[in-house]
């Protein structure tokens, strides 16, 4: 399930991201914690044997071997084929979810322009958003884990009504190599040919538009099958993991601390526990485990795609917006703003802070006096050096003709006083809206 959190950080507060590191579920501490174990019992079992296995001659050997591996681990670009690789991942990850199929728009159009509201009507629109939703669960069955656990074979999508036995018949009569998902499309177009043909669609624009929404949603149902076709390259992901476990492997040794008494170049301390190679071993590799989380978003990992909700989300809405929601409109009332023309709506007590007057510009605030900074020096300032200087006479005219120009009336104040509200609900307690 995906794993949410958006509510925690509405307001950057005092430790509100701190606090999001104390959950386990979908953190990379329930990620990378057999790693780092693993890691850490590797360096401790090298760091016993060090100081209490090895004779004299051996610990020499050792301590060579510890400060050529330390010397050339930095030369593997880690941080670069990384951070490349985790950018390319995560923009490959975004893109699959921008491409998720959604049924709204089309059930939109199905629901008001196929009309009738007899039992042929009702099972037009209900077939043609069937069809739709059968497309998106064999795109989902061939790409998500999850999806073609809970649907196996034909017989579980029979079973589960998105397919007929007759048309299961149809389906399987059809002989193609390839995945069949694009059968319930031209299924889905010859029967809203048909429907435009008997006048359920009234006008060919309608249908032309319900035709290119069904080929938008066929066009992101190919777009998951592409990205689930051709991933990352292989060569590179198997680079940046070789990168990544290379480099702490030569960590293992060449970040061990030697004995300080040998006068070894940055090995004056002995702490026992490395604690900035962990660090980096956490940061590293945890990075390491985004890309390995996010280049497959429809697996059962805490942080992938919901594929099995979204089928049973659009089947539902779908079906309700086609069927029980067709032409069944509300009664039409006038508004509580009906002899109101200036419309604003009431805050609660909680909300009130956020009343605050429009934005008319950052030049709003600024006053005559901001602007009127010339004086008669001024002005005489503004000629140039080399002309003659102006009478006094001259000085007074520009003078007048500046202020003129200038001579507008005080702007008003601005700053609006907090409106007065009407409280229109009349269920609610008279404290529970504020009269501003």
């Amino acid at each position: 399930m995906t794993v949410t959190y958006s509510s925690k950080v509405a307001n950057a507060t005092f430790l509100s991201f701190h606090r999001l590191l104390l959950r386990w579920r979908g953190s990379i501490y329930k990620l990378l914690y057999r790693e780092f174990t693993l890691f850490a019992l590797l360096y401790t079992i090298l760091s016993l044997v060090y100081r209490l296995v090895l004779s004299e001659q051996q610990k020499r050997l050792f301590e060579k071997l510890s400060i050529y591996c330390d010397r050339y681990a930095e030369q593997i670009p880690v941080t670069f084929v990384l951070g490349f690789y985790v950018t390319l991942v995560v923009n490959r990850w975004w893109n699959q979810f921008v491409n998720l199929p959604w049924t709204d728009r089309l059930m939109f159009l199905i629901s008001s322009c196929v009309q009738g509201k007899d039992e042929y009507g009702r099972l037009l629109r209900r077939t043609l958003v069937r069809y739709v939703n059968l497309t998106s669960l064999l795109i989902f069955r061939s790409v998500s884990t999850a999806v073609c656990k809970r649907f196996p074979t034909m017989d579980h999508v029979v079973e589960a009504g998105f397919m007929t036995p007759e048309e299961r018949k149809v389906f399987e009569n059809i002989r193609s190599p390839h995945l069949k998902y694009w059968i319930p499309v031209v299924w889905f177009s010859n029967l809203a040919s048909k429907a435009r043909q008997e006048g359920r669609i009234q006008d060919s624009i309608d249908l032309q538009n319900i035709l290119n929404e069904m080929n938008l949603f066929r066009t992101w149902c190919a777009t998951l099958f592409g990205y689930d076709w051709v991933g990352v390259p292989l060569v590179y992901t198997q680079v940046v993991t070789l990168a990544v476990y290379t480099f702490f492997f030569a960590c293992l040794i060449g970040r061990q601390f030697l004995d300080p008494a040998r006068g070894h170049a940055g090995h004056d301390l002995d702490l026992y526990i490395p604690v900035f190679t962990l660090l980096q071993f956490f940061f590293y590799c945890g990075w390491l485990k985004v890309a390995e989380q996010l280049i497959n978003p429809f697996g059962e990992d805490d942080d992938d795609f919901e594929a099995n909700w979204i089928i049973d989300r659009n089947l539902q809405v779908s079906l309700l917006a086609v069927d029980e929601m067709h032409m069944n409109l509300p009664h039409m009332t006038k508004d509580v703003y009906w002899n109101d023309s200036d419309a604003r709506p009431p805050y609660t007590l909680a909300a009130a802070d956020y009343c605050i007057p429009s934005f008319l510009g950052s030049t709003t605030d600024m006053g005559l006096s901001d602007i009127l900074q010339l004086d008669e020096c001024e002005i005489s300032d503004c000629r140039p050096q080399q002309q003659e200087p102006i009478s006094i006479q001259r000085q007074e005219s520009v003078l007048g003709r500046v202020r003129r120009l200038l001579s507008v009336q005080e702007p008003p104040d601005l700053r609006h006083p907090r409106p007065v509200f009407k409280r229109h609900s009349s269920d609610a307690p008279s404290s529970f809206f504020l009269d501003l």
